[in-house]
C-alpha cells in the first residue's frame, strides 16, 4: 500500500497574516471572520494572526508579497470580492490577482489561501460569506492549514 500524506493539526504552528480587500467590505468582513475562526479552531493563537486591509482586491497580491518576503508567516489568506458589474473589468482584476497569487505562493514556497469571490451578483457573494454555500474565508483558511501540514510533513527529515 503507497504512503499516505495528509494533513495533520499537530503541525500548523506558526503566525499567519490575512489580506483583506475593504471593497465590497460587507462580504470581505464576513469572510475574515470565517478566516480567523477557523485559525483559532486550530489552535493558532489570535496574536499569532496579522491583518492588513487594502483598498481592493487589485492590491491583494502586493500585500501579501511584503508578508512573504519577511519570511515570518506560515501561511498568507487572501480575501476579497469582485462583483461582475457592466463592464469586463471585473475579469481583469480576477485574472490577474488569481495569477499573482498563485506565483507568489510558487515564488516563497508558501502556502496562499485563495479567498477572492468572483461573482456575478452581490446575492451571490452573501451566499459564498457565511450564507447557503458557506464561508469562502473558511475555506481559504483551512486549504492554508491543511497544504502547510502536508508541505511540513513533506520536507521532514526521514529516519
Amino acid at each position: 500500500m503507497p504512503g499516505t500524506i495528509e494533513y495533520t493539526p499537530q503541525n500548523v504552528d506558526g503566525k499567519y497574516a490575512i489580506v483583506v480587500s475593504r471593497y465590497n467590505d460587507n462580504i470581505t468582513g464576513r469572510l475574515l471572520e470565517g478566516a480567523v475562526y477557523t485559525l483559532t479552531a486550530a489552535g493558532i493563537a489570535e496574536s499569532a494572526i496579522q491583518v492588513a486591509w487594502v483598498p481592493g482586491a487589485w492590491e491583494l497580491p502586493i500585500v501579501a508579497k511584503q508578508f512573504a518576503a519577511t519570511g515570518e508567516f506560515a501561511g498568507i489568506i487572501c480575501l476579497g470580492a469582485v462583483i461582475k458589474g457592466e463592464t469586463t473589468h471585473d475579469l481583469y482584476i480576477n485574472h490577474q490577482v488569481s495569477n499573482s497569487l498563485g506565483n507568489l505562493s510558487l515564488e516563497y514556497n508558501l502556502p496562499v489561501g485563495f479567498g477572492l469571490l468572483t461573482c456575478q451578483s452581490m446575492e451571490q457573494a452573501m451566499n459564498r460569506a457565511g450564507g447557503t454555500v458557506g464561508n469562502k474565508g473558511e475555506e481559504a483558511a483551512t486549504a492554508v492549514l491543511q497544504t502547510l501540514s502536508v508541505i511540513r510533513q513533506i520536507n521532514q527529515p526521514v529516519n
